[in-house]
């Protein structure tokens, strides 16, 4: 600060300073001060702006007080205000880079065609103004936050650069006039001081959450702050000058000394220092000694836990580099910034300010320096945060800008040690929750491994500095420092080792664990995340000769570290039982290494490998992983729970294969290669602890497994030799076939989408590239394997993605059944690709009867360094096992299978595909092994060795025993056979040559301890029988018992003749497919052709004609364990065949059930049909299967759904279908709607009639009308009672609501939600209905008039209460309530008789309409045969008849008189007749006549009010002319022709509306047709469903005459030469003059003010388009882009989740509650007004549709797919989308056939939050 001595004048300067504070006047105190400052002797204006800071900047004021904030802006500003000063700094912006800095959830691009790093991100915005045509991109929300990289070409291709930054136009910018930034330059070091005291000051030590209120208080600065930034380049220049200047710091750091405040804080600042370290001061003081301190020993712990507990382990800290250790020290601005915003843990805001410096170049590096600096402070407060997920995501927005760049990474990695600090607090923060290792020896170990239950790895919380770590190691520079730094190595593998053996698992044999624990996903993340993927790193460059050395380096590192980790835990050579670990990082490691090295970089494998002692140790334990997986699927860990299964799961799964259990089978392909075979073959054996039951005898004791686990352990030893042997992925194969052998296998285990494909791939995890490894050829290789089978719909609904599936060749060809058997994850998956092969061959004709076996496959050479593998398939041991396990299967033996005998045949197909040269330069190997089983190690020549006799152990009460009793015959030579019998143990051979590798090895090594010896097995208590010694008789070679397994399996004697040799030869090829059969003749045929001496003995064995196969038997147990085990595969067998048969009955059942689409064909079912003889209709009920009339006393019903629908009101005139807006100028007007139009109709009407005569002139139900389906079966009403209460009582969860009457059919599963009751009917009434009448119209005009009288008269039954007139009475209820009230009062007093009348009218209407829609709009030949769902019109038709009946009208008032005789006018205001709607007419004349109704009164009714409907016409049409065309068709003659051109001539007198348009009397017929049309629809249809007429089904141009034929209107017969005229249908009874001139006048009668209103009522039109939702554009991104960032409407903010309306388009808050209306949110809300609680939401952020139907929710799928075919839900994957046409129209039919209930199965309650 600046020291003052002389006290008077700043006394003054105070007061003045003071007045203008008070004065306020900050624009011109500004001006002021900046013309002093301008001027060359500044030093006054200097002092006085120093002097008002001191003033206003006072950080004890809070800072909630903007004050200051203001004088900052004025000043900065100078005269010119704020909002002017930003835009002139601005337009001097040089920036070449985009910069925008963005959070969490923002919608931003990567396309990794321009992508050089991985991380490359765009904004929107300059994504979409740079050209990405073709390139590989994806849209995707912002995890963690990111910036926009448009500009920087370190990170992506110039070619990518929008238009903006490809032109560089920041570089032709002016520079900046000096006094422009003047005041920035002196205010902001002071405002910057300011906001860093308010930081320390805020701060306190244990810091609970005060630190948002401080960070809340301090908003408006930062955010000033941040308005800086976005000034552009010269402001942030400003900035940076600032921020790094030391000096500036120094002055202003400490502040002034008076200041006490100020003091206080820096105080604070300073003890805030103290502890910034990697070790806290006081830990410094404790640990003076290098000495690992271990948690106390005591007997009771501090927990009060036992022993038992794990112990925290502390490592020393000797080796780091000290300025690491030590605490932080800042110099400028910037690092005491950062220090807070990490301190603060990282506060949004702070962030976005420190990211938008970035595109300043200079201040980039400073920055990246400062934050390495504070990288272990970093770490330190991530450690204890308790949002350490928020924080992860806020560091790593930090870093991926700082380290993706290869140039900066660089710089740093040379000046700031930036890999010491971070391999260092990776070590730290590990040894943070270090326990003692359980693995091998618990008490001696001195391994120590990281602890998986700690928070540290279950919460993943180190992720943010091993994904930096992943990202730097991915810049070659800076990946080579690291292989070139031994020492650096070193510590990595320390690092790499506390993961070797974690999360350790220890078998339960005794009752099951009563905690699954759930570490284990924490280990497998943690292995993958910290230490394969930086080894992959790693890996990418090490491809080439050049690198050699650092891979000799790494692998020698990984032996020292494997050799201190066998020391710690005291591995010898004996594995401690039940224990396995998945994780051996060090083992993968040395495995990759290696692999490299042999496949890229030329080296030698041999002078990279330990010794053989070295190599015996590293197989261990990966080959006991392996064992665990056998055991694991042989249910023998069952008793630690599902987790187990878990893990081994997850070793196997895609994202991980790669990274554990490859590496590991190949490095016991390493070892196999290397080490003696018999030694390794017996490993296998004894691992996997079948040793025991490879025996000769039929009877063995094993002390390891229970009897039902030796099938599957012997099948997976088996399975893993021939894995072991076959697979040649780092073998040998290209990058390209290893593509396509995984594509192939996870092909033929299922058809794959293309993204789960993508996702099953095993990648090396490349992060350069950016690209799935050769992914431009993962779409070549897919076209190559594959064929796509395009999107489909199956009828029930359910929406198939696009899919890949193999093509027949790959079948044929490439099927790999042992790659599958590697790769699945689910056991099934194995049997689901042989499904599919076996369907394939049947298909195809390859091989037809019984169930193919897996195909053998040719492999790819194995490379040089590996020949050595193959001598495991040429041992004696593996010899004498395939014997043995050939023998046993002939004999039956127990526990032997189908797959057992498939893997030995396959080990000796492998065995003759791959011989060995025999090795003449290597030491002769000692052969005294089993010498007298096989003469050599060849399996070609030991295949046809007969052995004779073999001495077996077995107990006392073996079958054997019993029959060698007997003293054999006791001639010499059967002696001294016996003497020779072959003894076989392979633990004594394991141990053999274990001894001989050591002593060949080094004779220093054998003093280390040597195991026991095995001679002397421990035999456990209660012990089974006494072993005994037998010789049996054996007389077999391996061909003999192959030829007699061929017989065995073929059930046939002499299946192979002695000449099926030669045969063979004609047709080498018929030998690729087939079953076991097959595969023995391949094996036999293979040996023939490669040896002489085999195809001599195959046929000498085959001359010979076998006795029938009887060999003695076998032990009854043996016999039963064999029945039943052969028992239950039968039951199964059966059990699947009643599942299969019963599951196809059922989808037959369904496909006729749910075929909603197709016409019944059943007559029966459309139960309208009249064709019904008997007496009396009678219905069969689908609960207690009674077939029975419905009776009065116990009616029968239909189940019915009733659902209000709004479909009809959302018809438009125009067939088009609306667009959906996606731009500000589109709008969607639904004015012009049915349920508009009919809605301002009845309101007009209201305002000039009396009410009640209103509710008789229209229908309602446009909108909110109820609809009624059925699918046609019946019940009696009180079945579906008790129905009902069995539901209710059920406790299952069902999908549907039983308490609002909702169930489903019982026959056919259909959703419904009442019981339509069935009226009694006999059909004698059906016959005198239906005859023709010759009386004349005039006399059944009175008839229907006396019928009208008669309304009173009920018959009898209805007046005494029924069951089934209750039961009618509940169904209108029912009906009732389907609706909204909002839908049913439409009159002037709710509640009214009048209202209800127009209700129950109108749900017949609603009916009749809609079936009309889904007949597509006409009754012409589709319409009339068309999607005529089962109907219930007619049943319909009785319910509410029987219900309008309580109403009478008043006959005074009954349209019948007024519509059939000419009588006075009454003065009362009704509606006048040419306004009334005749459909609605004829409904109430219908439903209020006494039942039933004879059809030639019908008839009558429909011809009275043609008449009506075409005087509407004529007068609507007349209302079109001009006055000049009236005066002219009035005069003219061309009406003569038609009688009643004096009508015409009165209608056009009185209409005198203007218009102008120019009619031809074809027009004017058309329009008169077309006028009346949708009346004779209805009409039709409804005498259709009365009296079960034929719709005629005419061509739709003569629709007219053939509806008007159907109705007697006409005379069937029209002659086609004239044309039609509309006017002839007409029949009046009285004069039709008279009649038309009374209707006429009631509307000329109106006053003339309600004319001009009241014409509109005249021309009403009465067609409307067939239903349609809205129109969308063809690009999602086009939807997407305009509607995810918009405001809705309502609550004006962005939704989290918006939603559309794809029936209006309206857009609305999914879930928000900010729109909540009476506790409905508002996608239910708007469900209920737009489409009476049906809607259709598009998501606008996941690209879904869900339904809304009631009460209930589904979620129906998408409409748009990608290029391949699928879904994108979420837009996880946010490819590019487009519609699919097909599946919208399905949407779009099942809205319009209201058939969401039926066809989708995932409801879910929605409980009104959507």
């Amino acid at each position: 600060g600046m020291q003052t001595n002389c006290e008077e004048p700043v006394g003054d300067f105070e007061c003045m300073m003071a007045a203008l504070l008070l004065r306020r006047d900050k624009k011109s105190t500004a001006a002021h001060l900046k013309s002093d400052l301008n001027r060359t002797d500044n030093s006054s204006g200097v002092r006085q702006l120093q002097e008002l800071l001191d003033s206003v900047l006072n950080p004890e004021k809070p800072p909630a007080d903007t004050e200051a904030l203001d004088w900052c802006k004025c000043l900065i500003a100078g005269e010119e205000g704020f909002e002017e000063f930003c835009k002139t700094v601005r337009s001097y912006d040089n920036a070449t880079l985009c910069g925008l800095v963005w959070t969490a959830n923002f919608v931003a691009y990567r396309c990794r065609t321009c992508g050089i790093s991985p991380c490359m991100s765009l904004c929107a915005e300059c994504f979409n103004n740079g050209d990405h045509t073709g390139h590989d991109f994806n849209m995707f929300r912002s995890q963690a936050g990111g910036a926009c990289d448009c500009g920087d070409s370190n990170v992506m291709r110039e070619t990518g650069f929008c238009r903006r930054h490809r032109l560089r136009t920041g570089e032709n910018v002016p520079s900046v006039p000096r006094d422009l930034l003047l005041m920035s330059e002196m205010v902001l070091p002071r405002f910057i001081i300011c906001i860093i005291q308010y930081l320390r000051d805020g701060y306190t030590e244990p810091a609970e959450r005060d630190l948002q209120k401080v960070l809340q208080q301090l908003e408006p600065q930062i955010t000033f702050l941040e308005e800086l930034t976005k000034m552009g380049g010269a402001m942030r220049t400003v900035l940076t000058k600032i921020l790094t200047n030391q000096q500036t710091f120094k002055d202003l750091s400490m502040g002034q000394e008076e200041n006490v405040f100020a003091k206080k804080n820096y105080e604070n600042y300073l003890s805030a220092l103290k502890n910034s370290g990697l070790v806290s001061v006081e830990e410094k003081a404790q640990t003076g000694a290098a000495e690992p301190t271990r948690g106390s020993e005591t007997g009771e712990d501090q927990d009060g836990q036992s022993i038992g507990q794990r112990k925290r382990v502390k490592l020393s800290s000797s080796t780091k580099d000290p300025s690491i250790m030590d605490s932080l020290k800042h110099k400028c601005f910037l690092e005491e910034l950062l220090f807070w915003t990490i301190k603060y843990e990282f506060p949004q805001k702070m962030v976005t300010f420190l990211l938008n410096m970035l595109p300043d170049q200079d201040y980039k590096i400073t920055f990246t320096k400062t934050f390495v600096q504070h990288y272990a402070f970093i770490m330190k407060t991530l450690m204890k945060s308790q949002e350490s997920d928020t924080m992860s995501n806020r560091i790593v927005h930090i870093s991926v800008q700082l380290f993706s760049n290869e140039d900066l990474a660089r710089h740093v990695t040379e000046e700031c040690q930036l890999l010491d600090i971070m391999v260092t607090v990776l070590l730290y923060m590990m040894e943070s929750c270090l326990i003692k290792s359980e693995l091998q020896d618990e008490e001696n170990s001195r391994h120590v491994v990281v602890n998986c239950s700690e928070a540290l790895l279950k919460n993943n919380t180190y992720w943010p500095l091993v994904s930096d770590f992943i990202n730097i190691l991915s810049h070659q520079s800076v990946a080579k420092k690291f292989l070139e730094d031994h020492s650096l190595l070193m510590l990595w593998m320390s690092f790499v080792s506390f993961f070797q053996g974690m999360n350790l698992n220890k078998r339960e044999l005794s009752e099951h664990v009563e905690f699954e624990s759930q570490t284990y996903y924490a280990a497998f993340a943690a292995e993958l995340e910290a230490c394969a993927q930086p080894m992959w790193g790693l890996l990418t460059h090490c491809k080439v000769k050049e690198t050699q050395e650092y891979t000799k380096t790494v692998v020698r590192y990984c032996l020292e570290t494997l050799q201190i980790w066998f020391d710690a835990i005291g591995f010898v050579d004996e594995l401690a039982p039940n224990q396995v670990t998945f994780h051996l990082p060090l083992h993968r490691y040395y495995a990759m290494f290696l692999s490299k090295a042999v496949k890229c970089q030329g080296l030698d494998l041999e002078s990279l490998l330990p010794d053989q002692e070295m190599l015996m140790r590293i197989m261990v334990h990966p080959l006991q992983i392996q064992a665990s997986l056998s055991e694991i699927h042989s249910n023998m860990w069952v008793r630690n729970g599902l987790q187990i299964k878990g893990q081994a799961m997850t070793y196997v799964q895609s994202h991980f294969c790669n990274s554990m259990i490859d590496p590991d089978i190949f490095l016991l392909q390493v070892c196999a290669s290397r080490l003696d075979p018999d030694y390794f073959i017996s490993s296998v054996f004894e691992r996997f602890k079948v040793v025991d039951l490879l025996t000769m005898a039929s009877v063995h004791q094993n002390t390891a497994l229970d009897g039902e686990q030796e099938r599957p352990m012997l099948e997976g030893a088996l399975t893993f030799l021939v894995i072991l042997s076959s697979l040649r992925i780092h073998l040998g194969m290209a990058d390209d076939e290893i593509l396509r052998a995984e594509m192939v296998s996870q092909l033929c285990m299922n058809d794959r989408t293309h993204s789960s494909l993508l996702d099953l791939i095993p990648e090396n995890p490349n992060p350069k590239s950016g690209i799935v490894p050769g992914s431009c050829s993962f779409e070549e290789m897919l076209s190559a394997v594959a064929d796509f089978k395009a999107p489909v719909f199956e009828l029930g609904g359910s929406m198939q993605q696009g899919m890949y599936t193999p093509k027949a060749e790959v079948w044929e060809k490439e099927f790999d059944p042992i790659m599958v058997i590697l790769r699945t994850v689910y056991r099934r998956d194995v049997q689901s690709a042989m499904d599919r092969y076996s369907a394939f061959l049947k298909q195809s004709g390859m091989h037809t009867t019984g169930n193919p076996w897996p195909p053998y496959k040719e492999r790819t050479p194995l490379h040089p360094c590996y020949k050595g593998l193959d001598r495991l398939l040429h041992c004696k041991t593996l010899h004498i096992v395939i014997f043995t396990l050939l023998y046993k299967i002939w004999l039956d033996h127990s526990n032997m299978s189908e797959h057992v005998l498939c893997m030995v045949l396959y080990l000796i197909e492998l065995g003759l595909d791959n011989q060995v040269e025999e090795d003449k330069g290597d030491e002769v190997r000692p052969s005294h092994c089993h010498d007298s089983w096989f003469p050599g190690t060849n399996l070609l020549s030991n295949l046809h060795h007969v052995i004779n006799y073999v001495r077996v152990r077995v107990p006392e009460t073996a079958p054997e025993v019993k029959r060698e009793r007997e003293p054999p015959a006791s001639t010499s030579a059967e002696a001294s056979n016996f003497g020779q019998a072959q003894v076989f143990s392979l633990v004594a051979e394991r141990r053999r040559k274990f001894q001989e590798i050591i002593n060949r090895s080094s004779t220093e090594a054998s003093q280390a301890v040597r195991p026991k010896s095995s001679s002397t097995r421990w035999v456990p208590p209660g012990t089974p029988p006494q072993l005994v010694t037998e010789i049996l008789e054996i007389h077999e070679s391996m061909l003999s018992l192959l030829i007699k397994l061929h017989q065995k399996l073929s059930a046939k004697q002499n299946s192979l003749s002695a000449t099926w040799l030669e045969d063979m030869d004609a047709n080498p090829n018929r030998h690729a497919h087939g079953d076991g059969i097959t595969a023995i003749e391949r094996i036999l045929t293979k040996a023939a052709t490669r040896s002489h001496q085999s195809k001599r003995s195959i046929q000498e064995i085959c001359g010979k004609v076998f006795p029938p196969v009887a060999p003695k038997k076998n032990s009854p147990t043996a016999k039963k364990t064999m029945d039943k085990e052969e028992r239950r595969q039968r039951a199964r067998e059966r059990q699947q065949k009643l599942l299969a048969e019963f599951a196809s009955r059922q989808k037959s059942f369904m496909e006729t059930a749910m075929d909603v689409e197709s016409p019944d064909t059943e007559a029966a079912m459309d139960l309208g049909a009249s064709e019904v003889k008997e007496s009396e209709v009678l219905y069969d009920c689908v609960i207690c299967g009674q077939s029975g009339p419905s009776t009065e006393d116990r009616p029968t019903g239909l189940v019915v759904l009733l659902q209000a629908s709004s479909v009809l009101g959302h018809r438009c005139k125009s067939d088009e279908a609306k667009k959906l807006p996606t731009t500000d100028e589109e709008r969607i007007y639904p004015a012009d709607t049915c349920g508009a139009a009919h809605d301002v109709r009845l309101a007009l009407m209201q305002s000039f009639f009396k009410d009640s005569s209103c509710l008789q002139s229209v229908s309602i139900g446009w909108d909110g009308g109820v609809y009624v389906q059925t699918c046609g079966h019946t019940l009696h009403i009180d079945c579906h009672k008790s129905y009902m209460e069995s539901l209710r009582n059920d406790q299952v969860m069902q999908g549907f609501s039983v308490d609002k009457g909702e169930f489903t059919c019982p026959l056919c599963r259909q959703f419904a939600n009442s019981v339509l009751p069935c009226r009694p009917g006999r059909s004698t009434e059906v016959v005198s209905w239906h005859m023709p009448s010759n009386k004349k119209t005039s006399v059944l005009v009175k008839e229907v008039e006396d019928l009208q009288e008669q309304l009173g008269f009920f018959p009898v039954s209805t007046t005494t209460e029924s069951n089934l007139s209750k039961e009618m009475e509940l169904v209108i209820k029912d009906i009732k309530n389907t609706t909204q009230r909002k839908y049913m009062d439409y009159g002037k007093n709710p509640g009214s008789p009048d209202n209800d009348f127009l209700f129950m009218y109108s749900v017949a209407r609603t009916n009749l309409e809609l079936e009309l829609v889904h007949r597509g709009g006409n009754l012409c030949s589709g319409g009339a045969s068309g999607a005529a769902k089962r109907s219930c019109l007619n049943q319909l038709f009785h319910v509410l008849a029987m219900h309008m009946r309580l109403y009478s009208i008043d006959s005074a008032y009954n349209p019948w008189t007024r519509l059939t005789q000419v009588a006075p006018s009454r003065d009362k205001p009704d509606v006048p007749m040419l306004f009334r709607d005749c459909p609605s007419l004829l409904i109430i004349f219908v439903l209020t006549m006494p039942q039933p109704l004879r059809k030639e009164h019908f008839i009558c009714l429909v011809r009275m009010l043609y008449n009506l409907q075409y005087t509407q016409a004529l007068a609507a049409l007349s209302a079109k002319f001009s006055p000049e065309e009236r005066q002219a068709w009035s005069t003219s003659g061309t009406l003569k022709k038609c009688p009643f051109n004096t009508i015409c001539a009165l209608l056009l007198c009185f209409l005198s509306q203007l218009s102008s348009s120019v009619w031809s009397p074809q027009s004017i017929e058309y329009s008169l047709q077309q006028f009346c049309l949708p009346y004779l629809r209805l009409s039709c249809l409804l005498q259709h469903h009365l009296y079960g007429d034929n719709l005629s089904g005419c061509p739709e141009e003569e629709e007219f005459s053939g509806l008007a034929g159907c109705l007697g209107l006409l005379d069937p017969a029209p002659q086609p030469s004239n044309p039609m005229y509309s006017a002839s249908c007409l029949d009046w009874t009285v004069s039709a003059f008279d009649l038309m001139s009374q209707w006429c006048s009631e509307v000329t009668g109106l006053a003339d003010t309600q004319a001009e209103k009241s014409m509109t009522l005249l021309v009403q039109d009465l067609q409307w388009a067939s239903p349609h939702l809205l129109h969308l554009p063809d690009n999602y991104n086009t939807i997407f882009q305009y509607y995810h960032k918009k405001a809705c409407t309502a609550c004006k903010k962005v939704p989290k989740d918006p939603a559309l309306c794809l029936v209006c388009g309206t857009f609305v808050c999914l879930k928000g509650l900010c729109c909540k209306q009476h506790g409905i949110c508002e996608c239910v809300w708007h469900s209920q007004h737009c489409g009476a609680a049906t809607g259709i939401f598009l998501l606008i952020n996941a690209s879904v549709i869900i339904i809304i139907r009631g009460h209930r929710f589904c979620l129906w799928g998408s409409v748009y797919l990608d290029a391949h075919g699928e879904e994108d839900r979420d837009l996880r994957r946010g490819k590019p989308l487009f519609l699919c046409v097909e599946r919208y129209r399905v949407l779009e039919q099942q809205w319009v056939s209201h058939t969401f209930d039926h066809i989708n199965k995932r409801w879910g309650p929605h409980y009104n939050g959507l």
